[in-house]
């Protein structure tokens, strides 16, 4: 189980366990990091955890989080990262992640979301290999396989989840802050836990429909 070593801007420090599958980062009293600082956003970061892996993703801050004094988007967390979000640092303890591992997000606008489906390549060979088929708007049809163990899928600052792949299956998870809606899955609001996707799962999530299929 990974940690994080929090300094804040006076100096004081507070050791965080990143004993859930998701914590969040941000100014806002609803974070389960909350920083006391007008640089950063109310719903700044997010951090994901899978078993052993631990993977960094801004939620279209207005600051910005840097990694290592690196201006990140998403980044997949080393033992010895050090987080920058304001002036306040978090120094990662835990495990090494591989970073193919980490998915870009798969942003659900015009133009952008197409392209992200195109640039997928589908094999249709491998066993129980979850996919995302979108069955509305103009991108209804273009697929993407999962095979990458997080993929983000939304629009950051409006929808955001998280589906991860693990041996006994796929599971999607709410990102966004409390503020924001919870993705839908067949017609029904996800809670704050991972919820387990199951074939033919109707997925909705930025007002865009998508059917999980493992094939």
């Amino acid at each position: 189980m990974g940690k994080l070593i929090v300094t804040d801007g006076n100096g004081s420090t507070q050791e965080i366990l990143l004993d859930k599958e998701r914590v969040s980062i941000g100014r806002h009293p609803d974070n389960d990091i909350s920083l006391n600082d007008k640089a950063v956003s109310g719903h700044h970061a997010v951090i994901i955890t899978i078993l052993q892996d631990s993977f960094l993703e801004d939620l279209d801050s207005t600051n910005g989080t840097q990694v290592n004094t690196k201006q990140i988007a998403k980044h997949p967390l080393m033992d010895g990262d050090v987080i920058s979000i304001g002036r306040n640092t978090m120094k990662y303890e835990g495990t090494k992640v591989a970073e193919e591992d980490f998915q870009r997000t798969m942003v659900l606008k015009p133009g952008q979301f197409s392209s992200a489906f195109d640039s997928q390549k589908i094999d249709a060979t491998k066993p129980l290999i979850g996919k995302l088929k979108v069955a509305n708007g103009a991108n209804a049809g273009k697929e993407l396989e999962l095979t990458k163990a997080l993929t983000t899928v939304g629009r950051p600052g409006v929808q955001v989840a998280a589906i991860t792949r693990r041996a006994d299956g796929y599971y999607i998870v709410h990102v966004g802050g409390a503020q924001t809606k919870r993705p839908l899955v067949n017609g029904k609001e996800i809670d704050s836990q991972a919820f387990k996707l199951n074939h033919q799962d109707m997925i909705e999530l930025a007002g865009t429909q998508m059917n999980f299929i493992l094939a």
